[in-house]
């Protein structure tokens, strides 16, 4: 057996096993801590909490047939803890702790550590600030108020002094638009750690935020956790659930770390996406669990306004060992994606009951700057997924969605409204029982979708399927036990692609430039 250490903090390290499964190993094994065993798992990514800062620890893990080698790591320094009880938080449930806990955050030096001891703390918005390290503990739970009266508000844009520029705080689905602080917010902060093994819970439920959900109602709903234009942030271990609306949504952010994290929502939650990162470089998401009401990952780079404005994309980000279940779309890129989105590695991925595996929403009108390149799905496996890969360019967002412009099949000239799909590669994908499509991919006839490779790709579909829509695009029926569908490719290369139980034809091709078969 062989393991990483992918993550070192002053209370904790995550390891990583190599080739022992996807999200769950093959075989439930033992982890051991200075010769002492510290816990068993059957998760590939598993943390190692409650370590003392500044000192070695040596690990090996084994199952019923191997053993490690050992390896040795010495934690990060810690120069202090405030346990926010000493500064006045009751943790009972009912008293308002936000205060005192934003004392404590206020008042931790560089290298402390701000501790949330077992509890139930009521709170609404924290904010976060730079070079802070925050814990949850076991058994501690940040409980979130549901009176829109206790939150901040987040102006979308502020007009600069002299008039030509602007400061940008809240955000709606791609727009500037004003909206609830998150329950944590992070503005213009850079190096945090939020770690622990404890719970931030929004609360959320059809009395108050889920209801009528797409209606503002004083501002826009906040996230669970939002990051904006924050730089070195890890989040790491902890569970967050019932947010009002995305759970974590980092914006402008780069050099991100989401690690061994658990995000729950009610399957029929709306618009609670799981982690959406939007206009961030450098992002790494290993070993999360999801299940939610939405898409699990949604990749994002704004709408047109924000897009062309700022033409800042989403880019170089890296999705393993996470545990999609029960969403819209386990990896969506969209809808919106003004911005682009570029250089996007997902491997070693378990989806499961989704509606969607791979999901990409776009549209004409997102822009020039809507360029979504360098794609790649690898190692991926897949169970009651209905599609696994959707490719949909005439995605029905947006006040004018079902327009003729945006839904015509008819050629339009390309312009500075026009997308833009570059090259996917999709490599050693198992999808058993699927319903709808085995997959669905249509490009706009003016800008063609470059280049789609399928590799060692085997997809089967279920005994009594269940009829379900492809892509959210006119005229796109329901149906089920349909092969594989492209068109408006300029190239599709198919090697080593297997489909089974489908109806009709395996491969439904139209106006495909260039059609590689092995």
């Amino acid at each position: 057996m062989k393991f990483h250490v992918i993550l070192k903090t002053a209370r904790t390290a995550v390891i990583e096993l190599i080739d022992q499964g996807l999200y769950y190993t093959n075989e439930e094994y033992e982890i051991y801590v200075d010769n002492t065993l510290y816990a068993k798992s059957n998760k590939v990514v598993q943390s190692i909490h409650n370590l003392k800062p500044d000192t070695e620890y040596s690990i090996y893990v084994k199952n019923d047939s191997e053993t490690s080698e050992l390896v040795v790591i010495k934690t990060d320094y810690e120069f202090v803890t405030l346990n926010v009880k000493e500064f006045g938080a009751k943790g009972d449930g009912v008293h308002d702790d936000t205060t005192m806990i934003q004392c404590a955050i206020n008042s931790c030096p560089k290298n402390g550590r701000v501790l949330i001891p077992e509890g139930c703390y009521k709170i609404s918005t924290l904010f976060l600030k730079s070079d802070l390290r925050l814990e949850l503990g076991r058994g501690a739970v940040l409980s979130a108020f549901t009176d829109r009266s206790k939150f901040p508000i987040l102006p979308g844009r502020i007009e600069s002094f002299d008039e030509t520029e602007e400061y940008n705080l809240g955000s709606w689905e791609g727009n500037p638009l004003d909206s609830f602080a998150g329950i944590i917010t992070g503005i213009n902060v850079s190096n945090v750690e939020i770690t622990g093994e404890g719970t931030i819970d929004g609360c959320a439920d059809e009395t108050n935020w889920w209801n009528n959900p797409k209606v503002r109602n004083i501002a826009w709903r906040p996230r669970l956790i939002f990051l904006n234009h924050c730089n070195n942030i890890t989040v790491q271990g902890i569970t967050v659930k019932n947010s009002p609306c995305w759970n974590i949504h980092p914006y402008f952010s780069d050099d991100l770390k989401f690690v061994d994290l658990t995000i729950l929502n009610p399957k029929d939650s709306p618009n609670t996406d799981g982690l959406d990162p939007e206009s961030c470089k450098n992002v790494l998401i290993v070993g999360v669990y999801f299940s939610l009401g939405d898409d699990c990952i949604a990749i994002k780079s704004g709408k047109i306004y924000m897009g062309a404005k700022h033409k800042r994309p989403s880019e170089n980000l890296e999705i393993r060992q996470c545990c999609m279940r029960d969403g819209h779309g386990s990896i969506t890129i969209g809808s919106e994606m003004a911005g682009g989105v570029k250089n996007l590695t997902v491997r070693e991925c378990l989806f499961i009951h989704t509606d969607r595996g791979l999901r990409i929403k776009t549209r004409r009108g997102r822009g020039k700057d809507a360029i979504i390149d360098g794609v790649l799905f690898e190692n991926i496996r897949m169970d009651h997924v209905m599609t696994p890969v959707v490719i949909n360019c005439f995605y029905f967002c947006d006040p004018d969605g079902h327009s003729e412009y945006v839904q015509s099949k008819n050629p339009y000239e390309v312009d500075d409204r026009t997308p833009h799909i570059g090259e996917l590669t999709f490599r050693n994908l198992d999808c058993t029982n699927c319903h709808a499509a085995a997959s669905y991919m249509y490009g706009l006839p003016e800008q063609k979708i470059e280049k789609i490779t399928f590799e060692n790709v085997n997809i089967s579909f279920a005994e009594n399927p269940i009829k379900s829509v492809p892509a959210m695009m006119d005229g796109a029926d329901e149906t089920s036990l349909l092969g594989l569908f492209a068109n408006n490719l300029k190239t599709l290369e198919l090697k080593n692609v297997k489909i089974e139980g489908y109806e009709g034809e395996k491969f439904l091709l139209s106006n495909i430039d260039n059609l590689i078969e092995e």
